[in-house]
């Protein structure tokens, strides 16, 4: 009988993004009509709007969501790792991200060379998260190098409840000439 291997070690969040833990709180994420699953490709078209995700919890309950590439700019080379594409605080249990305070805008996957990973992780908060005003904008400099790790240890947010990944490329350039 073989073992159980947990998806988030094989594709490696587990160690590059955040550390072990045990998933305590159901999460869904859908771009579109297509149900995210750990690792499943998502071309980068589908995913041009933010996701709908949905936190499971108590209507106390405060949520933060935290969206990364940590290939950026490419799987071999991931100089810019993490890549902060999404983070959103202070969610309502049994709401979504449109219910809580978006520090960063969401930012389309655009994978510009290999096939990166997509990371999202929701953390349980103990307390209210005071969100900047205006947090990193489109600069590329304000996005590059975060840190899922710094970012929950400088909120005291502790370990995640849950967290999922897809995979996307770059999709290739129409080519028919008219």
């Amino acid at each position: 009988m073989a073992a159980h291997v947990d998806p988030l070690v094989v594709g490696r969040v587990i160690g590059d993004v955040v550390d072990m833990f045990v998933p305590t709180m159901p999460v869904s994420v859908r771009f579109g009509t297509k149900d995210l699953t750990n690792g499943c490709e998502i071309k980068p078209s589908l995913a041009a709007a933010a996701p709908m995700v949905q936190i499971a919890g108590r209507l106390g309950d405060l949520f933060t969501l935290v969206m990364t590439d940590p290939d950026a700019p490419s799987p071999s080379e991931p100089t810019m790792k993490e890549w902060l594409h999404w983070l959103v605080v202070n969610i309502p249990g049994g709401s979504d991200p449109s219910q809580g305070q978006e520090v960063v805008p969401y930012m389309a996957p655009q994978p510009p060379l290999g096939i990166h990973r997509y990371v999202l992780v929701v953390y349980q908060q103990k307390a209210r998260v005071a969100a900047p005003a205006q947090g990193p904008g489109p600069d590329a400099a304000m996005r590059a190098r975060f840190s899922t790790r710094a970012f929950a240890g400088r909120h005291d947010l502790g370990l995640p409840v849950a967290a999922m990944y897809f995979n996307a490329q770059r999709e290739p350039a129409n080519r028919r000439r008219r």
